[in-house]
């Protein structure tokens, strides 16, 4: 069983930018794959980054590539966020989840464990 929590979530201005953690316990860490998703109120949960066990591939959603950097530390057992250049529309709670399985998968419906978010707000 793996426990992830999340951090590093605030209020920011358009164009600014936010660092998020994910600290993972209870497993082996590089054992799996790890994901960022977001939510908006009233929205479906959707794909933001995933980065494989390794660190080695990295996969993002067409709406943060090159704004958004997902990297891990398997020795410090967290994976991060860079989020640069931020909008309104990047105002979300998001989510870390952990992967069992290798394929560069973006449902969310997919991922075995997940955090209990952290907000992220962004103002015009």
């Amino acid at each position: 069983q793996v426990q992830l929590v999340e951090s590093g979530g605030g209020l920011v201005q358009a164009g600014g930018s936010l660092r998020l953690s994910c600290a993972a316990s209870g497993g082996t860490f590089s054992n799996y794959a790890m994901g960022w998703f977001r939510q908006a109120p009233g929205k479906e949960r959707e794909f933001v980054a995933r980065i494989s066990r390794g660190g080695g591939s990295t996969y993002y959603a067409d709406s943060v590539k090159g704004r958004f950097s997902i990297s891990r530390d398997n020795a410090k057992n967290t994976v991060y966020l860079q989020m640069n250049s931020l909008k309104p529309e990047d105002t979300a709670v998001y989510y870390c989840a952990a992967d069992l399985n290798i394929a560069p998968r973006v449902d969310f419906r997919e991922y075995e464990y997940w955090g209990q978010g952290t907000q992220v707000t962004v103002s015009s």
